[in-house]
């Protein structure tokens, strides 16, 4: 089974790739540019960008809006954490977190996938924003992300250790689940 997944993050990619993979999921990515609209809520993101890539792709297709939630700053970056990311960075994210002792946060994923008919699925992961920038891998915020269980951020874990835990890895087995349950007959 081939699926069209538009983003120009190629961490994201990758990492679906990782995951759907060994489902036997053919991972194409697809470079369009779509407006993001500015919104208080992930799904409202995701489905404007759903409706307005619809006309103008002419197969299936998902795309992923993801978003780090800073419980003492009323869950800001959330839906603006890519802006906040190139201006601030992770440097800037901890600047702004010096003197505060209540660091718990959240990532959420959410996906939408087009067929003729929109289709979201979500995913949460608790944790804690660290004091110091740890690890190599991942991207966007995971050196200062440390999910609840852990020690360690995402960022000092494989792909393959995050997908099992992280917000994208929870909404991309939502996805898996409903792909294999509604399209193993194509």
């Amino acid at each position: 089974m081939r699926v069209l997944f538009i983003t120009s993050n190629k961490g994201k990619f990758k990492e679906a790739k990782r995951y759907l993979s060994p489902l036997g999921v053919e991972l194409i990515r697809g470079r369009v540019d779509y407006p993001e609209i500015q919104a208080d809520d992930l799904e409202e993101v995701v489905r404007f960008g759903l409706e307005w890539l619809r006309d103008k792709i002419d197969t299936p297709f998902f795309i992923d809006d993801s978003g780090l939630f800073v419980e003492a700053f009323g869950g800001f970056p959330g839906v603006y954490s890519a802006y906040v990311f190139k201006r601030l960075g992770n440097k800037g994210l901890l600047k702004l977190m010096e003197g505060v002792d209540y660091r718990d946060a959240y990532f959420k994923s959410v996906i939408g996938y087009y067929d003729g008919e929109i289709h979201i699925f979500r995913g949460i992961v608790k944790g804690s924003i660290g004091y110091e920038k740890r690890g190599e891998g991942g991207f966007g915020f995971d050196p200062i992300f440390i999910p609840h269980g852990f020690s360690r951020t995402f960022a000092q874990m494989t792909i393959e250790e995050k997908n099992k835990i992280s917000h994208r890895g929870r909404a991309l087995k939502a996805f898996s689940n409903w792909l294999k349950e509604n399209l193993q007959n194509e």
